[in-house]
């Protein structure tokens, strides 16, 4: 990799991975629109030589074709990932996410550049059967329309890998903690504890399972895979990995994780059910076999990730007034 663009270069894993891609001497051409992205998460970037930042929407095609030319790979990272929301505005994936990553094919298309990451999800597996879920899994109905419009984007880079001989790789996450994080379970929980230490409203019962993933670790498994290249000889040019941890916790484990590190004993208030809202996964925990066999194991554990990120939120309350 030269020259690299990002989507979502202003967000919480687009930014981190600017600042990683900088620091291992690639060139960056950064792109956002800064719905949810923040500046402030570039500034080191905008003061590196190697970097250039366009601000611009994934549906304008016509900029975004002129600011990607040059590149010679694309990691697309930019989404509208509010899975708890969706329905309250069921367009909003199908454009930001489905139309958006056609137009980056496209964008790629004119510039011939064959070379794309994805941020996929582990949604798309839906209320899995098999747990852990291996890639081979079988989708099931899809009960997300965020889950929903990755799906389609995943099988649209795929198609274009076959039609034109991209290399793809797609990355279905777990949910991702760590510095710069901006919305999540973390984010929710410590907001209501700022506010009233005393109590916490649980959605659901508290004992969904979920695996999560600290971001250094996510960005680690995403440029350990795209420097090996395994997808150039792979059938149909695509491969696809799952990244998350080999454990999962309970949410009400989130909680004692979060309250032991606050040194706090809330009442804890849930709204009852297995899950938090239309959408929600009780059980997300991913088979991660495929991406360890290439030599890339985490290095933190879901308490750590937690810790770190509640730790971050601690030092940048700042984050809270932004996404109000």
């Amino acid at each position: 990799m030269q020259r690299v663009f990002v989507t979502g270069a202003a967000g919480f894993i687009g930014s981190s991975l600017v600042d990683r891609l900088l620091a291992d001497g690639v060139r960056v051409v950064g792109w956002d629109d800064f719905s949810t992205g923040q500046r402030r998460f570039l500034e080191s970037a905008l003061q590196h030589p190697g970097f250039q930042l366009h601000e611009g929407d994934n549906l304008d095609l016509p900029a975004l074709t002129r600011a990607m030319a040059g590149c010679d790979t694309v990691l697309h990272l930019a989404a509208n990932a509010d899975v708890r929301f969706g329905t309250e505005h069921p367009s909003r994936d199908l454009q930001q996410n489905t139309v958006a990553t056609f137009h980056v094919l496209e964008a790629m298309r004119a510039n011939r550049i064959k070379r794309i990451a994805f941020s996929s999800t582990g949604s798309v597996y839906g209320e899995a059967v098999v747990i852990p879920t291996p890639e081979d899994a079988p989708f099931p109905i899809q009960t997300s329309l965020y889950g929903a419009s990755k799906v389609a984007g995943e099988s649209l880079i795929q198609a274009y890998a076959e039609g034109f001989g991209f290399e793809a790789y797609i990355f279905r996450f777990v949910s991702i903690l760590g510095e710069r994080y901006t919305h999540g379970h973390v984010f929710d929980f410590y907001r209501q504890l700022l506010d009233h230490p005393d109590h916490l409203n649980v959605l659901g019962d508290g004992l969904q399972r979920k695996s999560y993933l600290y971001v250094q670790d996510c960005i680690d498994a995403i440029l350990h895979v795209l420097h090996a290249g395994t997808a150039t000889h792979a059938k149909h040019r695509t491969q696809v990995y799952n990244l998350g941890t080999p454990e999962y916790v309970r949410v009400n484990d989130s909680i004692r994780f979060i309250c032991s590190a606050l040194g706090l004993q809330p009442e804890l208030r849930y709204t009852g059910g297995d899950r938090g809202w239309i959408g929600d996964n009780p059980f997300i925990f991913l088979d991660t076999a495929k991406i360890q066999a290439t030599g890339w194991k985490p290095k933190l554990t879901i308490e750590a990730g937690i810790v770190k990120t509640l730790r971050w939120l601690q030092q940048n309350e700042w984050v809270y007034v932004h996404r109000r």
